[in-house]
């Protein structure tokens, strides 16, 4: 469910506090705070939508199979100073000793 942003309406008009609402779209939009009855308005606010910065466009760009095909190596910590190789080129294993 979208979560709406909402503006109290104070009694000289002047813009009061901010609350978020999570309501369905169907819902109709709140004349009143829930808690005070004050007057309030909705306010409209930009969609989050993931995009280039999003946490799964991270992901999918550090993938294994993303840094092998871009030519990276990519090792991961097995242990107390042992790293296994999870993607790209070079030894099976590091390790420290």
């Amino acid at each position: 469910m979208p979560t709406y942003v909402y503006q109290v309406i104070n009694e000289d008009g002047s813009e009061g506090e901010t609350f978020e609402v999570v309501q369905r779209m169907s819902e109709p939009a709140l004349t009143e705070h829930p808690e005070t009855g004050q007057p309030v308005r909705k306010i409209i606010t930009a969609p989050i939508i993931p995009g280039d910065n999003s946490d799964h466009a991270t992901n999918q760009k550090l993938s294994n199979k993303n840094l092998d095909r871009l030519g990276f190596t990519k090792y991961e910590r097995a242990g107390d100073g042992h790293y296994e190789k999870k993607a790209g080129k070079g030894p099976n294993a590091i390790s420290a000793d």
